[in-house]
């Protein structure tokens, strides 16, 4: 892998290809990531945009996409697994007491891209209006987000990606979010900012706020959440340090993370408890994901949030 050294730019530069529906950031001679808008794909899968590949300033891809065991996940996305009935998740909908837990339902929805702001090319990040549209297409969510790049340190080789999102139930009824724990599976409660990692890097070691760490982490509150991993390919190992604002409502958030058999986190939206929407009501939550060649222990990642304002 190419050393980090050679980065001397810490200005993160935007690029936007609209004829591809595709936004990079670059470092550089860096790209830290694709943001896909407006995917072609198959229904079944929920289409929405996402990023994919995110990557380390090294040059590490840290997502997968479309793996053959979750076609639906999207290396870094933005989804609801349960909505008033409707799955914002792709593929099957878990329905307790089924054979398998899961049934293929007509209920799966789409985000789609309505339009960018400011063109992406003029500054360090981008906004974006999606539509949430139920399977039958009624507009359900009119969602608002935003995209930054922070804090890049090219000594460090760390960068840090900004993900602020904004619902607002447009759908004329209150709107139930939810989760398959909700519905009754043991700890399942995805839902929500879901990354998905590359294969390589299942068995990844997980540490969390409050000396958490390994898998006692899912289901708990933790203020960050950092996964490493190890790359196949190449040399070296990358970690992703998860954050949501401090400021985010019910306090800190409830942990979906997994190392086995696939490299998976998500700062639930609703892990044990559905969370009602009301008409005309906005959830807001705003994410940071550091990105960072190595092996990060505790006291690195520590530090690098006390380093960092919100």
């Amino acid at each position: 892998m190419t050393s980090t050294e050679e980065t001397t730019s810490t200005t993160p530069v935007f690029a936007h290809d609209a004829e591809a529906a595709v936004i990079t950031a670059r470092v550089g001679d860096r790209e830290l990531f694709r943001y896909v808008y407006r995917p072609e794909l198959d229904p079944f899968e929920c289409p929405a945009p996402y990023f994919h590949p995110l990557r380390t300033l090294a040059g590490g891809d840290v997502t997968t996409h479309r793996p053959n065991d979750h076609r639906w996940h999207k290396g870094l996305a933005m989804t609801i697994s349960h909505l008033s009935g409707q799955n914002f998740w792709g593929g099957g909908t878990y329905v307790h007491g089924t054979e398998n837990g899961y049934v293929s339902l007509p209920n799966v929805g789409s985000l789609v891209h309505r339009q960018l702001g400011a063109d992406p090319e003029s500054g360090a990040g981008f906004t974006e209006e999606v539509e949430w549209i139920s399977a039958e297409g009624e507009h359900w969510i009119a969602e608002e987000r935003s995209v930054a790049v922070l804090d890049v340190d090219g000594a460090g080789g760390s960068w840090t990606l900004q993900f602020d999102t904004a619902l607002l139930n447009v759908s004329g009824r209150t709107l139930e979010i939810g989760s398959p724990t909700v519905f009754g599976r043991v700890l399942a409660g995805y839902c929500g900012f879901f990354w998905r990692g590359p294969r390589a890097f299942a068995g990844g070691r997980v540490l969390a706020g409050g000396g958490l760490e390994g898998p006692e982490v899912m289901g708990q509150r933790a203020p960050w959440l950092a996964y490493s991993g190890e790359f196949d390919g190449i040399d070296g190992h990358a970690t992703l340090v998860f954050r949501a604002a401090p400021d985010t409502p019910g306090g800190d958030p409830v942990w979906f993370v997994r190392s086995t058999p696939f490299a998976a986190v998500n700062p639930s939206l609703a892990f044990f408890e559905g969370l009602d929407l009301a008409p005309g009501e906005t959830l807001a939550r705003s994410y940071r994901v550091t990105i960072a060649d190595g092996a990060w222990d505790r006291e690195r990642v520590e530090a690098q949030i006390a380093g960092q304002t919100w």
